[in-house]
């Protein structure tokens, strides 16, 4: 079969796709030397609107109104937009082979693509309970999330079981919005997760108690500390019970399973350099392989701020890392250089009347502040992370935009504390001065000892303490 040649082949259509096409544009590219070639059906989307908005019975989100880059305020680019600009949207066609010595992409019908420079922007793909031979997890209605394919299943499926049982799988960003959005839709749910609270990866138990008594009162049932372990189905072959580790069994209409995801670099096995899991680049994203780049979920690149090497599943970052790679190319095109990538992690999440933010990293000790009472009208509280006498990781719920601002400020600067008392009656303040002030330098006085007791009888609301943590490097997944 003939082959297509492109200067530049941009392999993946999700949201690292849509924005490096969009930076393409800026740094200019001509018309012909630029292709994006995506197994999916439509033009690059913002993908965590299909967790959210795309599942609300009213105010529904639908295409085109969510194409990059409107999630980060920027023009929609629409399927029509690429033609203006001469940029060849190759759809619903897989790639199946990649020859990186070759610089030549094969499709699974057969389809030859020639690039001079190759920007991988695979993603991840969910990991499903099939794959570890589970019983009856190939039943009707067992249901994952990562594509708007996945998407319209599940709308259909809350149609058609309409004020049905939903069981979710996991705990984390899926099972969260999930579970948010299909109670929303008045289907009865339940969360299951083996860990002792929700989002381990990221909260301290102090702050997962919010949420777990936030969802409990919106009529979420939450089961923690087991597993799925086997699916009974109808004679329909639809999913009917799960069947849980602890001996429990759970009926569901619907089953929705977000146990996390694995970045998708089979094609490239053995022809690039791998570290932690993804392929590993420089602060420019560049590979182990001249002209091959990778950004998003699958690389693993240096995180200046840390001085470490990390692979970061998240929406912002397939964003900034996508526009540093197009920069990088067309800089070095050009005999010019720009900045190494200087990123400070960003991780946020919406459900029911909640949204919280968190920046930077959520290693050594924890400090509660705030209004965290679940039952609290208009609840807004957060969590310092202190790591050797310095403000490393700030999280923060109910923010407004110049809050928000302010902690993302202070994850950046890290500045001093000269004791955890500090941060426990300033709370929000703390972030709020330290934004617009430097501050003189202090000593750090905390000895992770607990600073706050936790009043039960006062409800959540009263608890201000710290949590000794073990040293955990975030790896969020959009799950």
């Amino acid at each position: 079969m003939a082959g297509k040649s492109f200067k530049y082949v941009i392999i993946g259509g999700g949201v690292s796709a849509g924005y490096a096409a969009r930076e393409f544009c800026k740094q200019g590219v001509k018309p012909g030397e630029l292709a994006i070639i995506s197994k999916e059906a439509v033009a690059p989307y913002e993908r965590p609107a299909l967790s959210k908005a795309y599942l609300f019975p009213e105010g529904t989100a639908r295409l085109p109104g969510f194409h990059v880059c409107v999630g980060s305020g920027g023009e929609r680019l629409l399927p029509e937009w690429y033609k203006e600009k001469g940029i060849e949207l190759i759809l619903s066609t897989e790639i199946v082979k990649a020859d990186l010595a070759a610089k030549t992409l094969v499709s699974a019908a057969g389809e030859i693509f020639k690039y001079h420079i190759l920007i991988i922007a695979t993603g991840s793909t969910v990991i499903k309970l099939t794959d570890f031979g589970v019983q009856g997890a190939d039943a009707k209605n067992i249901l994952y999330l990562r594509e708007i394919d996945d998407a319209d299943k599940l709308v259909e499926a809350i149609k058609e079981k309409k004020n049905g049982k939903a069981v979710i799988v996991g705990g984390g960003y899926i099972g969260l919005e999930l579970s948010a959005a299909l109670r929303i839709n008045n289907i009865d749910v339940t969360m299951v997760y083996p860990e002792p609270w929700c989002m381990p990866r990221l909260f301290t138990a102090g702050i997962a108690a919010f949420y777990e008594g936030y969802y409990a009162n919106k009529g979420v049932k939450i089961v923690k500390g087991t597993v799925a372990v086997g699916f009974n189905a109808d004679s329909n072959g639809e999913v009917k019970e799960v069947k849980l580790k602890d001996g429990r069994v759970l009926e569901a209409d619907i089953v929705v399973v977000g146990v996390g995801g694995r970045p998708l670099t089979t094609l490239f096995k053995g022809q690039v350099e791998e570290e932690k899991g993804g392929i590993k680049t420089d602060a420019f994203f560049k590979t182990s392989i001249s002209d091959v780049y990778a950004v998003g979920d699958v690389a693993t690149f240096p995180l200046k701020l840390y001085n470490d090497i990390r692979r970061v599943e998240h929406v912002d970052h397939a964003r900034k890392s996508a526009e540093q790679a197009v920069k990088a190319i067309k800089s070095n095109e050009e005999g010019k250089t720009i900045d190494v990538y200087d990123y400070l992690p960003f991780f946020y999440s919406r459900s029911f009347d909640l949204s919280w933010q968190f920046y930077g990293d959520n290693v050594g000790d924890a400090v509660l502040f705030g209004d965290n009472d679940p039952a609290s009208p208009k609840p807004k509280f957060g969590s310092y992370w202190i790591k050797d006498g310095k403000v490393v990781g700030v999280f923060l719920e109910g923010g407004t935009p110049d809050e928000n601002k302010a902690i993302a400020k202070v994850a950046r600067v890290q500045p001093p504390v000269e004791n955890l008392d500090v941060l426990t009656k300033e709370g929000l303040s703390f972030a709020s001065r330290k934004a617009v002030s430097k501050g003189p330098s202090t000593c750090y006085k905390g000895k992770g000892e607990a600073v706050g007791e936790w009043n039960r009888k006062s409800s959540l609301h009263q608890h201000s303490g710290v949590v000794k943590r073990k040293e955990l490097r975030i790896e969020l997944r959009i799950l």
